[in-house]
């Protein structure tokens, strides 16, 4: 049976991604007992789903030439051909005939599906040497790249603009133009994401950088940047001062390490424009001064406004070929709405960062209430809720979404009331208990750090953020206003 071969397939080949978590087989077995001391030892033993190189291609095709009767492929492709274009059937029959195609079996062999015989037959009239490609391997909805699309509002396939889309649109446009915008209702709105177009000016008002006033926001714009250059101008050649050195050198390590895949962010002009923002920042903010993790936090308002003046492909996007002007307003819009999301959480970065700290525990009893069996589970094999949730308090998801995700996750942030202090826990909450099937399939202490460090969120788009946020809500909703909620 065709379905029998490829489960032989997939327990005979130990170069196919994914052989190795096969039960019961010796390569598991050995795997299980050697297990690599470190991240980087275990990445390179192991293969990726998504990422078959040459030579995993070529075995995995050799054995599918193998497996193929080549005589049956060819006799089905001349009768799906034969069958597509001789009459036009009913959608019931063409139910059934695509069905029927499928799942043939001929001789124990494995026949090919008719959209795969289709594509060799097209290529060429003969079943000769088929090039995997990666999104074959991939779910049927359309395929998310990591780094493309991050402004999309309709990452998960959802058609451009529905009419109740157009409507919501309508609605901002209604509420941003109005001569005192109302906040209240534009919260209201904005939970369930921004469109695009208005996105900018709608996280400027919720952020509390503009003024409800619509006569008033463009002289606080001019007076906020004017400010800005202004610390620039005062603070920014201290960075080579002996006390400031070290804040300057860590700023400057980690700008390059900030979303190192996005060719945006590894332009020399992006990353001087990240060194000011984060030093001027650090040195207004000594309490707390620069920490590892802030530097994500430019990300999302960055590219936000500049998706309000470029409407191509921003990720590749030249910042150069904006003119000076447009730079120094992205620039300094960008400083001003990090600095107010920062004002609501910056005990997280003030010594020994104790906001974290918090956070952390916080989560860890929540999970204890919402679900017992993960809780234990961690407690089995001594994974403490630190060892993979600070990254998540620190760097608000940042590092375990897309960055179209985490923009799509923030219209709701600033929506909420404590949306990056408060809300951030149920998300959270709502995010681990999401990986609750293969978190418990788990059986060891490296096994469960590997996944809650790398959790394949690549392909998320809206619906997954929309979902999440659902989630998060409802245990909100359910244990936010209980006093005892955090004890068992």
């Amino acid at each position: 049976m065709a379905s029998d071969g490829r489960r032989q397939f997939w327990k005979r080949n130990a170069k196919v991604p994914g052989s190795l978590l096969k039960e019961g087989s010796k390569m598991y077995a050995q795997s299980k007992s050697k297990r690599a001391s470190s991240f980087h030892e275990f990445a390179k033993s192991t293969s990726d789903a998504w990422d078959i190189g040459d030579d995993e291609e070529e075995e995995f095709t050799s054995f599918a030439s193998q497996s193929l009767n080549s005589k049956v492929a060819m006799a089905t492709a001349a009768q799906v051909i034969q069958n597509h274009n001789k009459l036009k059937e009913s959608p019931g029959e063409k139910m059934q005939q695509s069905e029927s195609i499928d799942e043939v079996k001929r001789n124990g062999k494995v026949v090919k599906s008719n959209s795969e015989v289709q594509l060799s037959v097209s290529s060429g009239g003969s079943l000769g040497r088929v090039t995997l490609q990666k999104q074959q391997s991939l779910p049927s909805r359309p395929v998310i790249p990591l780094v493309a699309r991050i402004a999309d509002q309709n990452a998960s396939g959802a058609p451009p603009m529905a009419i109740r889309e157009k409507s919501r649109h309508e609605k901002f446009k209604q509420l941003l133009s109005s001569a005192h915008t109302d906040l209240e209702e534009l919260r209201k709105y904005s939970w369930s994401g921004v469109p695009r177009e208005v996105r900018s000016v709608t996280w400027r008002l919720l952020s509390g950088y503009l003024p409800a006033n619509m006569e008033r926001r463009e002289i606080t714009l001019q007076r906020k940047r004017e400010e800005y250059f202004g610390f620039i101008e005062q603070y920014y050649d201290s960075r080579n001062e002996e006390h400031h050195q070290d804040t300057y050198r860590q700023i400057h390590i980690d700008i390059p390490r900030t979303n190192p895949l996005i060719p945006l962010f590894q332009q020399p002009s992006v990353q001087e424009i990240f060194e000011r923002i984060l030093f001027i920042w650090a040195i207004r903010h000594p309490a707390s001064g620069y920490v590892q993790g802030i530097n994500d936090l430019v990300t999302p308002f960055f590219v936000v406004f500049l998706s309000e003046h470029v409407e191509e492909d921003v990720e590749n996007f030249d910042v150069t070929n904006l003119s000076e002007t447009v730079q120094r307003n992205i620039e300094a819009d960008s400083f001003w709405c990090m600095s107010k999301l920062l004002d609501g959480i910056q005990d997280n970065y003030t010594f020994a960062q104790p906001g974290i700290q918090k956070k952390v525990k916080a989560l860890e009893e929540l999970i204890s209430r919402i679900d017992e069996h993960v809780h234990i589970h961690f407690r089995k094999y001594e994974v403490e809720y630190l060892q993979f949730a600070f990254r998540w308090m620190n760097n608000l998801l940042m590092r375990e979404l897309p960055l179209r995700c985490t923009i799509r996750l923030w219209d709701t942030y600033q929506s909420e009331p404590e949306g990056f202090s408060h809300f951030h826990l149920y998300v959270c909450a709502a995010f681990l208990i999401k990986w609750r099937k293969e978190i418990l399939e788990e059986d060891d202490f490296q096994g469960l750090l590997m996944l809650l460090q790398n959790l394949p969120t690549i392909h998320w788009g809206n619906e997954e953020v929309g979902l999440l946020l659902a989630e998060a809500y409802r245990l909100k909703y359910m244990f936010a206003d209980a006093p005892n909620h955090y004890r068992r």
